[in-house]
C-alpha cells in the first residue's frame, strides 16, 4: 500500500456527537488525582479542564498546567461575572472552572475531565446535568486513607489532621454520584472507570448526528 494514502476514518469517529464532562471526586488520598492523570496519558479523546485555585502551589505542580493560581480578588471577580461554571471553598481555598474554555470544547464534540471536590460537582449537575457523568472514589478503610496521606509527604501533619476530618462529610456524597469505585487496586478502579467512559460516550443523546446517520442509512438503495 503506499504509505501516502491515508486510511479513512471509521464512519463512527465521523458521526456528530457533543462532548461529555466526566468528574472524578474523592476525599484527599482515594486516588482520583492519580486516576485523572493516568487518563489523560492513556485516553487521547480527553482533556483536562484546569481550573483556577487561591490556594499556594506544592512543588509538583506547574501553574497553568495541574491549576491556574490566582489571587482571591481575581477569583471573586471571575465568581461575580459569572465566567466559572462551579466554584468552591475547601480546606480554606478557593476553586473554580472557568466556562468559556469548557462551553467550546462541548460544542466541538471533545470530552472534558473535572478533578473537583463534590460543591463543585453538584453545581455543575445543576448547570449541565444532560451533559455531567460523576464519579466517586472511596478509600478501602480510613486507615488506608490516612496512610496514603502521608506516603504522598505533599502536607504537614496539620493539613493531614484537617483533610482526615473533612473526608467523613465528602464521603457522605456518594449518594449522589452516577458511579461509585472502590480504589482498593489502582488498576481494578482505573479500568472501572475507562468502561464507565466507553459506555457513556456511546449513549444515544451524547449522538445529534445519529439522526441523519440513520437517515441516510434508510434511503441507501440496496
Amino acid at each position: 500500500m503506499n504509505a501516502d494514502v491515508k486510511k479513512a476514518r471509521p464512519v463512527s469517529e465521523t458521526i456528530q456527537r457533543r462532548g461529555l464532562m466526566l468528574v472524578l471526586s474523592s476525599p484527599s488520598g482515594a486516588g482520583k488525582s492519580t486516576i485523572a492523570r493516568n487518563l489523560l496519558e492513556t485516553d487521547s479523546g480527553l482533556e483536562l479542564s484546569v481550573s483556577v485555585t487561591t490556594r499556594a502551589r506544592r512543588a509538583s505542580e506547574i501553574d497553568g498546567v495541574h491549576y491556574r493560581f490566582i489571587s482571591k480578588r481575581e477569583f471573586e471577580r471571575l465568581r461575580d461575572d459569572d465566567e466559572l461554571l462551579e466554584s468552591a471553598e475547601v480546606h480554606g481555598n478557593f476553586y473554580g472552572s472557568p466556562r468559556g474554555p469548557v462551553e467550546e470544547a462541548m460544542a466541538q464534540g471533545r470530552d472534558i475531565l473535572f478533578d473537583i471536590d463534590w460543591q463543585g460537582a453538584h453545581q455543575l449537575a445543576e448547570k449541565m446535568r444532560a451533559d455531567v457523568v460523576s464519579i466517586f472514589i472511596l478509600p478501602p478503610s480510613m486507615a488506608e486513607l490516612k496512610a496514603r496521606l502521608h506516603r504522598r509527604a505533599e502536607d504537614d501533619e496539620a493539613t493531614i489532621a484537617k483533610r482526615l476530618k473533612n473526608a467523613a462529610t465528602e464521603i457522605e456524597q456518594w449518594r449522589t454520584y452516577d458511579y461509585i469505585i472502590v480504589n482498593d487496586d489502582l488498576d481494578r478502579a482505573f479500568d472501572a472507570v475507562k468502561a464507565i467512559v466507553k459506555a457513556e460516550r456511546l449513549r444515544r443523546d451524547r449522538l445529534p448526528g445519529m439522526f441523519d446517520f440513520v437517515s441516510g442509512l434508510l434511503e441507501e438503495e440496496l
